[in-house]
């Protein structure tokens, strides 16, 4: 099992799709993972939406419904029963999806490095203001005050990941570092890994296969697995 870090030192969680897989969340690379058509990758452009609003809006629309019709697993779960016994100073909980399932299951703090499906902003300007919507709730269509296309708040492909440089500085300072479910060679997600370990860090993919990235160790099994026999073995 792995060690748990001191109580002066913190440890973070960079979670990926495989973390929501056991809620039915599907990733883009799924085989067979075609929209209307469309392969994901071709609708969560910049480009796609300047092509065709309504159908990405539509798409994401869809996706929102899709998260919101999944639950927390139990992976979701140990994360946050770990944050709410350590404290988020202790575990920082970075993730890639965007279903907000970490919320739902009441973790604090968490940077959404791409963004969520919570959130709405509007098309034409990022001044206009975020409209935030709860699970369930159809997105707005329009935005409120200039009447343009509203577009989910979350990063397209060609656009730049949030927080990347306070991601960057925990990654330089973690006691470990905690990869799940997510590749360990898609950047910049996988840097971080790397960086953690050149740094001094444990580092740690928990995967049901070893992705090939840059880790002193893998736990070769699902998230939802993996994720509660830590915590029970560190709480």
């Amino acid at each position: 099992m792995l060690p748990p870090p001191p109580a002066d030192r913190f440890v973070v969680f960079l979670s990926g799709a495989g973390l929501s897989a056991a809620s039915g969340i599907r990733t883009f690379r799924d085989p067979g993972g075609l929209w209307e058509g469309f392969r994901a990758e071709e609708l969560a452009t910049p480009e796609a939406f300047a092509r065709d609003p309504e159908r990405v809006w539509r798409f994401y629309a869809w996706r929102l419904e899709v998260a919101a019709a999944a639950e927390p697993n139990s992976g979701h779960l140990a994360l946050a029963r770990l944050q709410a016994a350590w404290g988020p100073q202790r575990v920082r909980l970075v993730t890639q999806n965007v279903d907000g399932l970490l919320d739902r299951a009441g973790c604090d703090e968490v940077i959404e490095m791409h963004g969520s499906l919570l959130r709405w902003r509007c098309a034409r300007g990022v001044g206009h203001g975020v409209v935030e919507i709860e699970a369930g709730q159809p997105p707005p269509r329009s935005c409120a005050r200039c009447g343009d296309w509203m577009r989910p708040a979350v990063v397209w492909f060609g656009e730049v990941p949030i927080d990347l440089d306070r991601i960057g500085a925990w990654s330089t300072r973690c006691h470990s570092f905690i990869a799940v479910g997510t590749s360990g060679v898609v950047y910049p997600a996988a840097g971080y890994a790397a960086l953690a370990r050149r740094s001094g860090a444990l580092a740690v993919e928990i995967n049901p296969e070893r992705t090939g990235g840059s880790f002193d160790r893998c736990i070769e099994q699902p998230a939802e697995v993996a994720l509660p026999a830590l915590v029970e073995a560190w709480l």
